[in-house]
């Protein structure tokens, strides 16, 4: 029975987005003006990062190029209460146990070039998302097991960047359609999961095997509608982005080691509503139902003795749900040469509570975030943006069936600074 929840924690550890965790593993905006108005970009063209978001916004971006970076602090862990009943089942060590590295630091690069009238073509470089955990002990050296004594840290890894080739086409005075194919690229690191080879299909696959990279891509599209002077609206879908196997970790994942990432659907709006003033809103629909290693059944009762359960086609996932983001943004231009944001948004639950104690290395559970922003025109060429985004601390309180009575709770709060310089030519 110790060991059904060792092998729980194992796959937990690899898919748990606690790094760059915002709405699960995916950013919550892209660069400083995004992230200031709380990642309402679909219908904003202030700046050409905005095209991460729809593509067709680049076509108001003009000729620039943007470079910005973000300091992003997640404080995140778990607790696990007093409250087991062993024998016969399992638990873990009571206590608290905070995740180690709490600062990260995230590019972001943008460029733009129109070539005519009605054609914009352009390069976006970004975080798409990332994951990471690190326990500075053995979470589970409580264990006992045939696989193996689990080493310290208890720690997963994981990044990934993606570069998109924009092309906006205006195709009339109010319409404009953009295709953009994305590129990504992606590595992934776990430690200390030794104890859980023993249920899977690729025992020597699991764990301590340094650095994997994964690349792939897909594509996104995008619409922007110029309603009126006051009135934008915008739509944009992402594709998955099919990625290459994780070989070093195919017996950890599902379907041997794979992890693409998710599709992804945004709408919205915005509304100049006095000369000064600018409203926006977005909708986000994240699809991680369509990845299987994340969104498979985490709440297997594992079989003794031990059969191949991680690394199959129907092998452990994470238990994540498909996540709806709505975003509010204000926009407030102060004088020609300064502007100020401010922003709310709100996700709705990555998992269900009942796999709470399965995910002590998953806890991305943060659903609200509070921005606020500022630019600065410096010259009539260059300007400044800031960003800062708060999300306070939410718990998830849970139960696991292979611990028990065992109860926990998961929680994460974060903060983030961002910073771009933007020249125009």
């Amino acid at each position: 029975m110790k060991s059904k929840l060792l092998l729980a924690g194992a796959s937990a550890a690899l898919l748990a987005p606690s790094a760059w965790a915002t709405n699960g593993y995916l950013a919550l905006g892209y660069g400083a003006v995004s992230v200031g108005q709380g990642g309402t970009c679909v219908a904003i063209s202030d700046s050409a990062m905005c095209a991460a978001s729809n593509p067709a916004t680049l076509s108001g971006a003009g000729n620039r190029w943007e470079v910005g970076l973000d300091l992003f602090m997640p404080d995140r862990g778990f607790k696990a209460n007093n409250d087991a009943q062993t024998p016969p089942y399992p638990s873990i060590t009571p206590g608290k146990y905070e995740s180690e590295n709490n600062i990260f630091f995230i590019p972001n690069f943008a460029y733009s070039r129109k070539l005519d009238e009605t054609t914009t073509v352009g390069v976006i470089v970004g975080g798409q998302g990332g994951m990471n955990v690190e326990y500075d002990s053995a979470v589970f050296r409580n264990f006992n097991n045939p696989g193996g004594v689990a080493s310290s840290p208890t720690s997963m890894d994981l990044a990934q960047l993606f570069v998109g080739l924009d092309y906006a086409k205006r195709i009339d005075d109010q319409h404009t359609l953009a295709v953009m194919p994305v590129f990504a690229v992606q590595y992934l690191e776990a430690k200390g999961l030794q104890p859980f080879q023993p249920w899977s299909n690729h025992p020597d696959k699991v764990t301590n095997n340094g650095k994997d990279w994964s690349v792939g891509g897909g594509v996104r599209l995008g619409w922007l509608w110029d309603v009126n002077k006051e009135l934008k609206i915008g739509a944009s879908y992402q594709t998955k982005l099919w990625m290459t196997r994780f070989e070093d970790y195919e017996g950890l994942l599902a379907e041997d080691g794979d992890f693409d990432v998710p599709p992804m659907l945004e709408l919205g709006f915005s509304y100049r509503f006095h000369p000064q003033w600018r409203f926006a809103f977005n909708y986000q629909w994240i699809g991680y139902s369509q990845v299987d290693s994340v969104h498979n059944a985490a709440d297997l009762v594992f079989p003794l003795p031990p059969q191949p359960v991680l690394g199959t086609d129907n092998g452990l996932g994470f238990g994540w749900d498909n996540v709806n983001v709505f975003k509010f943004g204000l926009i407030w231009d102060y004088q020609p040469d300064l502007t100020f944001r401010a922003g709310y948004s709100y996700a709705t639950d990555t998992f269900d509570d009942t796999q709470a104690l399965f995910n002590i290395l998953a806890p991305a559970v943060v659903k609200s975030h509070f921005t606020l922003g500022v630019g600065k025109k410096v010259s009539p060429e260059s300007e400044v943006n800031l960003a800062l985004m708060y999300a306070p601390e939410n718990k998830v309180h849970g139960t696991n069936p292979n611990t028990g009575p065992q109860t926990g709770y998961l929680y994460m709060d974060q903060w983030q600074v961002g910073l771009s310089w933007t020249a125009k030519f």
